[in-house]
């Protein structure tokens, strides 16, 4: 079952794109290849206002986003994960109109050996990022016409969580699911054991429209999700395959796999290789020599 992606998109920097009577989208101009377009920002309600992932740290989005606040009161910035391009200009929102920032616990590891050997991608991450509101699972924040609840979708971060707006059928999923890609996941900070999971999750919902992170919407969310299922299962298989045929280490994997791939994305194909490889040991089927770690040696159990 190949994905749908859809690459299509048209971020209209600077302008607020209007998805619904009581959501604007507005897109950061931080286009990469880990970004796509840039971050998408949302701004909920039409009197009272929130603000799902405000974005990075970019002057020209700072203007953006006061400027179509105007004159409302924003009272809550909800944030998905503390990647950089996600969360960096929460305090200066924060500090700009009062709001509250809202997200699902601090910065940790979505497991906790020690990883030496970590490629840390170009967003980043918040290390010491710390929400004034610490969200739980199911737990909603009403606002003025709007209510919105977390859902919890650890994976591409052990706090990342999808938000979804009451009445609307619209889950915003952040990074766990976007139209143009799949995600990165990069341990130690994210998990394929808890990124299955949580499409696991998704499926037992009903929700009808996915709003990610960055590029456009997902209309079919279940047959989008399955579909991600199915490749990640397909890559299991294939790393499983390359261990049987004497591949022992993630650069060799990564050199067979993802020939074919931009070599700017092999950064980003090792540590997807890795979660993979972190998984499969956890489940007794890959060994290594103690902790799993990005230049440690694999085989078959």
């Amino acid at each position: 079952m190949p994905i749908p992606f859809v690459k299509e998109f048209d971020p209209n920097y600077g302008q607020a794109v209007i998805l619904a009577p009581n959501i604007r989208r507005l897109t950061a101009p931080n286009p990469s290849p880990f970004t796509f377009k840039g971050t998408n920002s949302f701004l909920i309600g039409t009197d009272t206002l929130a603000l799902i992932d405000p974005g990075p740290n970019d002057k020209n989005h700072l203007q953006t986003l006061l400027k179509h606040i105007d004159s409302h009161p924003l009272s809550h910035i909800f944030v998905t994960h503390c990647h950089l391009d996600h969360c960096g200009l929460a305090k200066k929102i924060a500090q700009h109109t009062g709001a509250k920032i809202v997200a699902v616990g601090r910065y940790r590891h979505a497991n906790n050996e020690a990883f030496s050997n970590q490629i840390i991608l170009e967003s980043g991450s918040q290390i010491d990022f710390k929400p004034d509101i610490d969200l739980k699972d199911g737990q909603t924040i009403e606002g003025d016409g709007w209510a919105i609840t977390s859902v919890t979708t650890p994976g591409h971060m052990a706090s990342h969580t999808a938000f979804a707006l009451a009445n609307s059928g619209i889950l915003f999923t952040g990074d766990h699911v976007m139209a143009w890609s799949t995600t990165v996941i990069a341990p130690p900070e994210g998990s394929m054991r808890d990124y299955m999971h949580s499409l696991d999750k998704l499926l037992k919902r009903h929700d009808k429209v996915y709003l990610p992170g960055h590029g456009g919407a997902v209309y079919k969310p279940h047959h989008f999700v399955r579909a991600l299922k199915t490749h990640r299962k397909i890559r299991e298989c294939a790393i499983f395959n390359r261990l049987a045929k004497g591949d022992c280490d993630i650069k060799t994997i990564v050199q067979t796999l993802y020939r074919d791939t931009d070599p700017k994305l092999h950064k980003a194909a090792a540590l997807s290789v890795f979660a993979h490889l972190e998984d499969l040991v956890a489940r007794n089927l890959v060994k290594t020599k103690g902790a799993p770690s990005l230049y440690g040696h694999y085989s078959i159990s």
